[in-house]
Order: C-alpha cells, then structure tokens, then sequence
C-alpha cells in the first residue's frame, strides 16, 4: 500500500467547482500494472477544461490546497454529466517505476523511466498498465518525457490526417504554441508546405527564428491579404484551429476559397476544391461563426487524438510513438516556463497564470518537488 496526494476537480450542482488535493491509498501493482513515482507532469490546454472549464478564478476562493469558484449557470448545464464527479486531472507525465506486478511485462520496467498517459497524473504515484508505457530513451529526463505524448503526437497527427485524406499543404492557428513549433519542425522534415497563423510580430519572429516559411499575424491590418497570399503559395485545404471560438475558422476558409475560385469562371456554389478545418482547440470558448462566404465545397469538424490513433490503427500509431521516442529531446522537445508544486498549482497567483490559455506557455507540475 502507497499513501498518495492527488488533485481532484468536482463541479456541485450548486455551480461550485471545487479543485482540492485529497490523500488516498494505492494497492500494490498486480498483474500487468506498474506502480509509477510521478517526477514531472505538464498542464496542457487540455488538461485546462477539466481543471477549470470558464470558472471564475479572479473570484476564487483559495486556501492552502484547495480552490472553490464559481462556474457560469450554461457551463454547469453543459456540464450536467460530471455533476458530483470528483475527477482526478492530468493527461499525462513521466516517472520511475517502482514497484510492478508479477506480469513479464510489467517485470521489465521496474526501475525504468517512463512516460505514460492513463490520466490522473497530477498525483505523488499513479498506477498505470505496463504495456501502454513508453520506456524514455537513455540519458532522457522525465522532464523531458513529461510531455512526450499529447503534443508530439497531436502534431504528427495533423500531418498524418492531410496525407490521408488526400491534402498536400496545412494551415495552423495558434501556431507559436509548442505544439506548433513542433509542427513547424516536423513539416520542414517531411517537405510539407505549412501555413503558421500568430497574434504577434513576437510570434512571427520566434517561428521565423526556427525556419518556418508562411506566418502571418492575425492582428495585422493585412492579415486577409497575408493569409490568402500564404495559402496560395502553398496550396493549403485543411487547417487545423486550437482557438475553436470566433471567426478564425471560416476566415481560413475564406481565404483557400478565394485561392481556389481565382480567375475561375462564376459559380454560386462556389469552387470544386474542397476545403477542411479540424477545431482541436477551445482557447475561445464562445461559439464558432461561420459566415458561408465560401461555397458549398467545405467542412469543418472536431479532431481528437485518442480516436484518431484508433481509426488509423494500432501498426500506424505504432510508427507515430516510435518517431517520438528517436526525436525526444529535438523535434519534440517542450520548454516550461516554470515548474511548480502541487501545492502551488492550487495558489492565486500561480493558478491564474498557468489557466492564462492564451499566452501559449506552458507549465511543469513536479509532484514531489
């Protein structure tokens, strides 16, 4: 038995969301299970929706390892399903292996660093099946394994998406988040034309800085013209949108219409080039507008990783992993801004910059630091 301290999120019905850290205890591994020593755990974008959803944390009120506010009445009726829940947060992480069950599996790994993705990572000790651990490279840290599965794989993803569905080029917003840089660098290994949309000339240098050819920047005047021109040297039909809310989708679908439908007889549907744009993102919570400027020849839907890697199959999802596992601590290395406690994941100050969604920095939780 393990003693372990755990961060849990609970939305009452009552529109409180209480985000606490509770004490438990863990059996010992059986089976194929690994008993894991959490050493580093990062806070993703998406980790942020369950954490904190649009609960008011300038109202908040905090005490040592807890945090009680207030969610918006829509949110908690959207949310009607997790009413009472106490939901463990954390999507994944990275650790020592320190006990495991009596499996040859789970046997092989004791003393290994790891890094895994059950969920529940910001935890002391969490216990995970063997076989879904990916043993880091020798002389990795778990900081740097930390983060080794929701980006780089989220990234390799996109383009793995455009090959199959017959695109040649991409289009990405959000871009100089780290996942984006990682889709920089991937897209020029591969040879694949990219187009990156930032908020800042900040942002377009710091991806111009590491070789990206198409940035715009969305709070430019000539952002329309700079992102029809970006698409039409590229041939881009499919983006992929981490902002989810507002015009950025339909302005990307805009743009690839105007490229395609260019000295081209009139249509009132439109041009033949179909275009995408995948929402994997909710950096803007508000609705999606869609103003139909476009013709009929396009879509737009949701992208997630989890059923992604299971539509393609377990021998293509296999070479994704393993492209991660070569490119560790270079395509895919992730950069923190600041590393903090559990305890210090649930202070005023702390919790207001790490849930700062839109700055793109990222954040490393050492449960044992």
């Amino acid at each position: 038995m393990v003693s372990n301290t755990q961060l849990i999120s609970t939305l009452e019905s009552d529109g409180r969301l209480i985000v606490e850290l509770r004490e438990e205890t863990l059996p010992e591994p059986t089976g194929h299970q690994i008993l894991v020593r959490i050493e580093a755990a990062p806070i993703n974008p998406s980790d942020l929706g369950l954490l904190f959803a649009s609960a008011d944390l300038e109202g908040a009120h905090y005490t040592p390892g807890k945090i009680v506010a207030t969610m918006p009445e829509p949110a908690v009726r959207a949310m009607h399903a997790r009413l009472g829940e106490a939901l463990p947060v954390g999507n994944e992480g990275a650790g020592t292996v320190v006990a495991a069950g009596d499996a040859p599996e789970a046997q092989a790994l004791l003393g290994k660093l790891v890094a895994v993705i059950p969920g529940a990572m910001y935890a002391q000790y969490r216990l995970v099946d063997a076989r879904a651990a990916l043993v880091l490279p020798h002389g990795a840290t778990a900081e740097q394994g930390a983060a080794a599965f929701v980006n780089p794989l989220t990234a390799l993803s996109f383009v793995e998406a455009m090959r199959r569905e017959g695109h040649k080029a991409l289009v990405h917003t959000a871009a100089a988040s780290n996942l984006g840089q990682m889709l920089v660098k991937i897209c020029q290994a591969d040879g694949v034309p990219l187009v990156n949309i930032v908020r800042s000339d900040a942002q377009v240098a710091l991806l111009k800085d590491i070789g990206a050819e198409h940035v715009v920047n969305s709070s430019s005047d000539t952002f329309r013209a700079d992102l029809v021109a970006a698409i039409e040297a590229t041939g881009a039909t499919l983006g992929f949108d981490a902002i989810g809310g507002g015009k950025q989708a339909a302005q990307i679908l805009d743009a690839m219409e105007q490229v395609a439908s260019k000295g081209a007889a009139f249509s009132r549907y439109g041009s033949d080039t179909f275009k995408k744009v995948y929402v994997y993102g909710a950096l803007d919570l508000g609705p999606i507008v869609i103003n139909r400027s476009f013709g009929f020849s396009w879509g737009v839907a949701g992208f997630l990783l989890t059923p992604f890697l299971a539509q393609i199959g377990a021998e293509a999802a296999e070479k994704l992993r393993q492209r991660v596992r070569d490119e560790l601590t270079t395509t895919f290395a992730s950069h923190f801004k600041a590393r903090i406690s559990l305890e210090q994941a649930l202070t005023r100050d702390v919790a207001l910059a790490y849930n700062a969604r839109a700055t793109g920095e990222k954040y490393l939780i050492v449960p044992h630091g």
